[in-house]
């Protein structure tokens, strides 16, 4: 939250030095974020005021951006459908306010509010889907979309169910979990064979809920899926006699299907729930691949860039100078890797600026080096572990200080 205020002031600042906000405006703005401090209901608050007070702020429409992820942080269901829902009118592909206002409208059950998150979702799972071709053999992302396709159908189920069709409301429940097998699209199924009146076959839902593999499931979660699985079987059955059996069966058909799930990632991503970067297998633009268990015992430099990272383009050239200062040197290798989503742009971007050398893509090696910014040089010396990682660089410093980082890790035996 400081973080989005720090970025609202500066937004202030270049505002008022466009001519585009008046001064009064912009010091009743800064004052006011400032005293909300850390809090977003008062973060909130603060921008409703400003306004109420500025209906035909020039920035209007960045403020009502904020109080939407304000009122997200706040968890605040009314303010997340009011402010959020003007954002999407501007901007219908954000995916974080798209995927919050439909969740929110749901927290009602009326037609209104149920129809509009229907088309939400519909529109969530539409471009997440979208998304997943873009890296089809990179299992977190895979894991990453399929998470988010099986939320939106399980948004959809709700809505449709609202609306009055529990049948199809049953069938993208079920499609959700198979999408993703989770705990969230269990409980979904279970509730509408609840409604449809199939009591056993919502228990035995409740009972996957219970056992499916979920880090996002808590203890407490957990226990209330017990104690509901209980009250339906008993509806079911007259008695919890033969529950233990159907939670077993249940535990092993989720195991099997999680396992299979790994399995064919695996086949797809040969780096799926790798964690030591020296077992991972990289990709290049141009078809090679680089298994990095034949770089063991050698210094590693990894400069971890992307085609539309401004910085990196003034970092490249001040790389190769470094480079060149190891081209003899043959325990130092170093490694280009790009971190683009879009993986079409990598080529031709090459192929413009003709930078030289090879070049990899990241293939997870990102989550396994925990990169999460970019420019990053990292190290790893000759034991496999890293060494030194930069953040971001200096450009009058940078040529010396990694210079002086590789020759450290060198003299490291």
């Amino acid at each position: 939250m400081k973080m989005l205020a720090g970025l609202l002031l500066c937004g202030a600042v270049l505002f008022a030095q466009a001519g585009k906000i008046t001064p009064q405006e912009q010091e009743e703005l800064s004052s006011a974020l400032a005293e909300a401090g850390s809090s977003p209901q008062e973060y909130l608050r603060a921008l409703e005021k400003h306004l109420a007070k500025y209906p035909n702020s020039p920035r209007k429409e960045e403020l009502e951006r904020a109080a939407a992820r304000a009122a997200i942080e706040a968890n605040d269901d009314g303010r997340i459908i009011r402010y959020g829902e003007r954002v999407l009118a501007r901007q219908p592909n954000d995916l974080q306010i798209l995927e919050r206002v439909a969740r929110s409208l749901l927290a009602g059950e009326s037609k209104d509010t149920s129809d509009r998150a229907l088309r939400y979702a519909v529109h969530y799972e539409e471009l997440v889907r979208g998304m997943q071709q873009e890296r089809p053999r990179d299992a977190e992302w895979q894991n990453q979309t399929d998470r988010g396709i099986g939320r939106a159908l399980c948004y959809q189920a709700r809505a449709t169910g609202n609306l009055g069709k529990p049948d199809a409301a049953l069938a993208l429940a079920q499609r959700a979990f198979e999408q993703y097998p989770n705990a969230e699209s269990a409980r979904e199924v279970s509730h509408w064979c609840e409604q449809l009146g199939r009591m056993e076959d919502a228990a035995r839902a409740m009972a996957d809920a219970f056992t499916v593999p979920d880090a996002r499931s808590t203890d407490a979660d957990r226990a209330r899926d017990r104690g509901q699985m209980g009250d339906l079987y008993r509806k079911a059955k007259g008695s919890e006699a033969g529950l233990g059996d159907l939670v077993l069966q249940a535990y092993d058909r989720n195991l099997a299907l999680v396992h299979g799930r790994e399995l064919r990632m695996r086949a797809n991503d040969p780096n799926a729930s790798l964690t030591d970067p020296m077992e991972f297998t990289l990709s290049g633009p141009d078809g090679g691949k680089l298994q990095m268990a034949t770089l063991k015992g050698k210094v590693l430099v990894f400069d971890f860039w992307a085609t539309w990272c401004g910085p990196c383009r003034i970092q490249h050239p001040l790389y190769e100078q470094v480079k060149q200062r190891f081209r003899d040197n043959r325990d130092v290798v170093f490694l280009a890797v790009t971190t683009d989503a879009d993986r079409n742009a990598v080529k031709p971007f090459l192929d413009q600026l003709k930078w030289p050398g090879e070049f990899w893509f990241e293939d997870g090696l990102s989550r396994a080096l925990k990169i999460t910014s970019i420019p990053t040089t990292l190290i790893i010396g000759r034991n496999g572990q890293v060494f030194s990682r930069m953040n971001g660089f200096v450009p009058e410093r940078f040529v010396e200080m990694l210079t002086a980082r590789i020759r450290e890790a060198v003299a490291v035996h």
